[in-house]
């Protein structure tokens, strides 16, 4: 599996992950070679930090982990789709999604405000 992914000069991957059951993207991180094989092993995402230059898994701290369903590779090889359940929120702000932010009317617009988890 791992050979068909192309992999930047950096040996990152793009990794979008999108809800398997309402079909919304919910964030997009990077994966290394060792984030896909972690993820492949244990059945939830892993990805790579760039700016702490370490593997991380997803909700490990908050709980807030990622399930995956199904990892499809688009067409050049060079971005993979997890379809995954997500437990909590997805995103560091704590919303459901990071594309909470829409340009309308030449400004960009809040569209989704933070869970309050209690």
């Amino acid at each position: 599996m791992l050979e068909h992914i192309c992999f930047n000069d950096a040996g990152l991957v793009p990794a979008i992950a999108q809800d398997d059951t309402t079909g919304e993207v919910l964030m997009m991180a990077w994966m290394n070679r060792k984030a896909v094989e972690q993820t492949l092993a244990t059945g939830f995402a892993h990805y790579y930090s760039r700016s702490r230059q370490s593997q991380w898994k997803k909700g490990e701290s908050s709980g807030h982990v990622q399930q995956i369903k199904s990892i499809d590779l688009d067409c050049d090889g060079d971005t993979l789709l997890l379809r995954i359940q997500q437990t909590g929120v997805a995103c560091h702000t704590m919303r459901t999604s990071c594309f909470y932010r829409r340009w309308q009317n030449n400004q960009w617009q809040i569209i989704a405000e933070p869970i309050n988890e209690q």
